[in-house]
């Protein structure tokens, strides 16, 4: 490992994937002439800030050798220079780079007190951290695509507090209050869902000084900069141990959800990724049903009669390979017999809320199980390649 990698101002702010994607797509424009700036930008926004060093400083200090008279660039359109180079390091050992905080010695009173537990963070702190990063990003131009750029020429008109209070439902401020949000959390989970479809990155930055105006940002990518808000709020949330986070797919793409461990997450992931028949469209409204912040009993017994009715459709079909007809009965008992797919006096109905969800991903894990018996049986049945007569 690189060692200078492991210093806290080379921590990456963004998730680690989209940072290589993005170093990629510019080192594939190499021949703007405006490339040093971009890439400058790149990194300030892409690593974490507040320290005199970093990606950003060592990129800007980097000098450049002569390659002839009158030229600061290779000869040849395939060599790098070092400030390409340097970027192209950093891609290739991203995996290197930590997208938290490196960890550290525990203090005087964390040793002597016992095993460090880290402080639950208050709603006051959650509130005004949040309204820092929303800070941080207004700076960055990652609202300027919306709210325009607060110019000495020509301030923002109107106010992004006008231009956001009908989403948010009630009067505001911009910059946001952080009071506001902490006296009452339905507030700033709010807040965080509206800002979301309003970000989008900045690529390209032009300075007016004109008394101390700043950046003014140009060339907005709406997929990249939701994607780093999304990242960059759910760290916050989860370092708040809020049991929520921005969904980064599926129908309810960057609104807030209820979390899971990860195997879970990785089998909703996979499900939402796949996109072969309208039973995959079903399953995806049935992970939103169930997975919304607001979801309560109704909610979770539509997403498990949805998942139910998928299963029935192959249930002669594609399980008859996977299950008994025992097994496979016994999957629709669940639902028959119980108040969720049926309205009928004889359907149990005191059965607690936490089975429902046993019986969610229950379900979604056979419709897993039916995707990969699927996918074998038409692997199996596609004409294979035939080799030629010697």
């Amino acid at each position: 490992m690189i060692a200078r990698f492991a210093e806290p101002d080379y921590q990456l702010v963004w998730p680690r994937t989209l940072f290589k994607e993005e170093a990629s797509r510019l080192l594939n424009k190499r021949q703007l002439t405006d490339w040093n700036d971009r890439c400058e930008f790149l990194l300030e926004d892409a690593f974490v800030r507040g320290y005199a060093g970093g990606p950003a400083v060592d990129f800007r200090e980097l000098e450049e050798p002569g390659y002839g008279y009158g030229s600061s660039a290779p000869r040849s359109a395939q060599a790098l220079t070092r400030k390409q180079d340097f970027l192209r390091g950093l891609m290739t050992s991203a995996g290197e780079l930590s997208e938290d905080p490196p960890p550290r010695v525990p203090y005087w009173r964390e040793r002597m007190g016992g095993p460090h537990r880290p402080a639950h963070m208050s709603a006051d702190a959650l509130a005004r951290q949040y309204v820092d990063l929303v800070r941080e990003l207004e700076v960055s131009g990652y609202f300027a695509r919306r709210f325009g750029t607060d110019c000495v020429d020509n301030p923002y008109d109107p106010s992004p507090a006008h231009l956001i209070e009908g989403e948010f439902g009630q009067p505001t401020t911009w910059p946001i209050d952080p009071e506001l949000l902490a006296a009452d959390r339905e507030n700033i989970f709010q807040m965080i869902e509206v800002l979301h479809d309003l970000v989008a990155r900045p690529q390209r930055r032009d300075l007016h000084s004109y008394n101390g105006c700043g950046w003014h940002h140009h060339e907005f990518d709406l997929g990249s900069g939701r994607a780093v808000y999304r990242w960059r709020v759910n760290s916050l949330l989860r370092r708040a141990d809020v049991p929520y986070r921005l969904a980064d797919d599926g129908a309810d793409v960057g609104r807030l959800v209820g979390v899971t461990d990860d195997a879970r997450a990785q089998l909703v992931q996979s499900l939402l990724a796949r996109d072969t028949s309208e039973q995959d469209e079903q399953v995806r409204h049935a992970i939103s049903l169930f997975r919304g912040r607001e979801a309560g009993r109704h909610q979770k017994r539509s997403a498990v009669a949805a998942l139910a009715l998928v299963i029935e459709e192959r249930r002669h079909g594609v399980l008859t390979e996977a299950l008994a007809k025992s097994d496979r009965g016994a999957l629709f008992d669940i639902a028959n017999n119980f108040h969720i797919r049926h309205q009928g006096a004889k359907q149990k109905r005191d059965y607690d809320d936490f089975y429902l969800d046993w019986i969610f991903w229950l379900y979604l894990s056979t419709v897993e199980l039916i995707n990969c018996i699927v996918d074998e049986q038409r692997a199996n049945t596609s004409p294979g390649i035939q080799a030629s007569d010697p």
